[in-house]
C-alpha cells in the first residue's frame, strides 16, 4: 500500500515502536491552557508558546481537546466543520505551526475528534431543515415521525445525557434524535456516507500530522436497531451491568477496524483512543483488540476512592481484562469532564464537591499528590489532564451566573458542575488571570490561584510541579516503568498497596496514619518525608514510595 507523505510524527521517548504502551499523555483543554491574544479565551498560539513547558514537565504526548469550527453550545463539542478551526482558537496556520512545534519539541499531538453528533449548525444538518421530511440529508441523522395522535410525542423514551427527552421536535412536526444537547444531533451510523466522511475527515488530519485521535463518546455511535423504549428505570442504570440500546451496541467495532485500516496507510505509529464508557473493563477491552483501537480510557480507575482495597481490586482487573487483546492498561484520575482529583479526595464518599475549607484542600491535595505516583509507576500508560501537576482542586465557588456547562444550564442531567474543573490555569503569581492572558480569563479564577502557579511552584522542591518533574524524569530512566502489562503484589499491612515491577518497588499508604514497614530498596522518590526508625521506614498517611531494588 502507497504510504501518504505526511509531517513525521515525533519520537516521545526514544525512538521505538508502540509508543503509546508506555506513554504519559497530557491533555490539554485548549480554552482554559493559554491565551496567545489577550481576549480571554484560551487558542492554540496559546498552546503553542507553552509547548516547551509541556517538554519540560516530561510528557510523551499532546492531546488537545475540540479546537474546530463550532457555535460552542457544549465547549466545541457540537461541531459545525470537521476541517476548519474556530476563529476563537486560531487558523489551520496556527494548527500546522503547532504540529511542527511539537513535532520539533518531540511531542506527539492527539487530536479529538467527535463523531457520534454534529452541531446542528452543520452544513448537513442545516440543508436537512431546509429540505424537510422526505430529504435524503435527514436519513445522515435520526429523523423521525412522533407518536401520539398528531405526533406530539416524542418517538421513544431515551433521555438525553444532559437532561430532559433525548428528542426535539421541529417546526415541520419531525423530531430528531440528539444524546446531548439539541445543538447536538446524532449522526445516523447506518448511512454510509457518514462512513464515508469521517475517513475523509480522519485523513485530513493525518496529512496535517497529528500523531492520533481521541475518539469521543467511542461507545455511542451505533444504536439498537428500530431505537426501542428502554424505560426510565433501566435508563438510570447507564454503567450498571447491562448494555444499553444507545450506548455500547456490537455495531462500533466494524467502524474502528475500517478507521484502523485508514491509520495504517500512515506511517509514524499513529493511534486511536476511545473515550468508552462501558459497563466493565472487558466490556471496553472488546474496544482495544488487536485490528481495533489502541488505547481506551480506564473511567473504572478514576471512579475509585482512595482506599487500598478498591484499588488493588481495580488494578487487578483492569491489567486482566487488557491481557487477552494485547493492549496496554490505561490510567487516569481526571479530566475536562471531572471532578477534579484533588477535590475528589478531600471528600468522604458521595459528597462529591461540597467540601471546600482550606484544611479540605490540604487533605485532598495530599492524597492526590500520593495517587500520582501510584498511577504512574502502574503498567501501561498514563493520561494527565492540565493543572493537575500544580494540585489544583476543582473550583467550587464559581456563581451560577458565569456557568457554561449546558449541563448545568439544563439542570436534570449530569451534575452539571463541569466548569469548577476547567477554569483557566494559573502561570503567575501576579498579573492578569495569572499569566493565562492579557485579556482576563473566561472562567473566573479564585483569589489563591497564584500561589498554586507555575511560577510560585517552579524551583520550590517541595511543590507539586517539582514532584510531577521528579516524577516523570524517574520513570524515563527505570527500565521497569511505563510499558508492560504485569506487576507482583508484594506482602503489606491493611490499607497499603506494594508491588514489585522490573528493578522496581512501590508502596502506597492509603490510611489515615502512619505505618511502619521494612524498606524494600534504595529510596528514589516520595510525596512526603520519609524517615526510617529503628531499621524500619515509617510511611506518612497518604504516602506513595518509589524504590529501586
Amino acid at each position: 500500500m502507497t504510504q501518504h507523505l505526511a509531517a513525521p510524527a515525533a519520537p516521545a521517548s526514544g525512538t521505538h515502536t508502540d509508543w503509546w504502551r508506555g506513554a504519559v499523555i497530557y491533555q490539554v483543554y485548549p480554552r482554559s491552557f493559554a491565551d496567545g491574544n489577550g481576549d480571554g479565551m484560551g487558542d492554540l498560539n496559546g498552546i503553542r508558546a507553552r509547548l516547551p513547558y509541556l517538554r519540560d514537565l516530561g510528557v510523551d504526548a499532546v492531546w488537545l481537546s475540540p479546537f474546530y469550527s463550532s457555535p460552542q453550545a457544549d465547549a466545541g463539542y457540537d461541531v459545525a466543520d470537521y476541517r476548519a478551526i474556530d476563529p476563537m482558537f486560531g487558523s489551520l496556520l496556527d494548527a500546522d505551526a503547532l504540529l511542527r512545534d511539537a513535532h520539533d519539541l518531540g511531542l506527539r499531538v492527539i487530536v479529538d475528534l467527535v463523531p457520534n453528533h454534529s452541531s446542528d449548525q452543520h452544513d448537513w444538518f442545516q440543508r436537512a431543515l431546509r429540505e424537510g421530511p422526505g430529504s435524503p440529508l435527514r436519513e445522515r441523522y435520526h429523523f423521525r415521525a412522533g407518536k401520539g395522535e398528531n405526533g406530539e410525542l416524542p418517538p421513544n423514551d431515551w433521555e438525553s445525557v444532559f437532561g430532559g427527552p433525548a428528542w426535539t421536535r421541529t417546526p415541520d412536526g419531525e423530531w430528531y434524535l440528539h444524546l446531548f444537547a439539541p445543538e447536538q444531533p446524532d449522526f445516523n451510523w447506518e448511512h454510509p456516507a457518514v462512513h464515508d466522511e469521517f475517513r475523509s475527515i480522519l485523513r485530513f488530519w493525518l496529512d496535517m500530522g497529528v500523531d492520533g485521535f481521541r475518539v469521543d463518546v467511542a461507545h455511542g455511535l451505533v444504536k439498537a436497531e428500530g431505537l426501542p423504549d428502554i424505560g426510565r428505570a433501566d435508563q438510570l442504570k447507564l454503567l450498571g451491568n447491562d448494555v444499553m440500546p444507545f450506548f455500547d451496541q456490537d455495531g462500533v467495532h466494524e467502524i474502528y477496524r475500517s478507521w484502523r485500516k485508514v491509520l495504517t496507510e500512515y506511517a509514524g505509529d499513529r493511534i486511536l483512543v476511545a473515550e468508552a464508557w462501558t459497563p466493565t473493563v472487558e466490556r471496553a477491552a472488546a474496544y482495544v483488540r488487536p485490528d481495533e483501537m489502541h488505547q481506551a480510557f480506564n473511567f473504572q480507575y478514576l471512579g475509585t476512592h482512595w482506599d487500598a482495597a478498591e484499588l488493588r481490586e481495580v488494578i487487578d482487573v483492569s491489567l486482566a481484562a487488557m491481557r487477552p487483546v494485547g493492549a496496554p492498561a490505561t490510567w487516569v484520575l481526571s479530566n475536562h469532564d471531572v471532578t477534579r482529583h484533588a477535590t475528589r479526595f478531600a471528600n468522604p464518599p458521595g459528597l462529591g464537591t461540597q467540601l471546600n475549607t482550606a484544611g479540605d484542600r490540604e487533605l485532598g491535595l495530599r492524597r492526590a499528590r500520593a495517587a500520582s505516583l501510584l498511577m504512574l509507576a502502574l503498567p501501561g500508560s498514563a493520561y494527565v489532564y492540565q493543572g493537575e501537576e500544580l494540585g489544583l482542586p476543582d473550583v467550587t465557588e464559581l456563581p451560577d451566573e458565569v456557568r457554561q456547562d449546558p449541563s448545568f444550564i439544563r439542570a436534570s442531567g449530569q451534575d452539571g458542575f463541569r466548569d469548577g474543573c476547567r477554569v483557566p490555569i494559573p502561570w503567575t503569581v501576579d498579573g492578569s488571570s495569572h499569566g493565562f492572558g492579557a485579556g482576563g480569563s473566561w472562567l473566573p479564577q479564585p483569589d489563591y490561584w497564584g500561589e498554586l502557579s507555575v511560577e510560585a511552584q517552579t524551583g520550590d522542591p517541595a511543590s507539586t510541579l517539582e514532584l510531577y518533574r521528579r516524577a516523570l524524569a524517574v520513570r524515563r530512566e527505570q527500565p521497569g516503568l511505563g510499558a508492560g502489562d504485569s506487576l507482583e503484589w508484594l506482602d503489606a499491612p491493611e490499607g497499603v498497596l506494594a508491588f514489585r515491577r522490573e528493578g522496581f518497588v512501590c508502596t502506597a499508604n492509603t490510611t489515615g496514619d502512619t505505618v511502619r514497614i521494612p524498606a524494600p530498596g534504595r529510596f528514589l522518590l516520595a510525596n512526603a518525608e520519609v524517615e526510617t526508625v529503628d531499621g524500619k521506614v515509617e510511611l506518612p498517611a497518604d504516602t506513595t514510595v518509589w524504590w529501586a531494588v
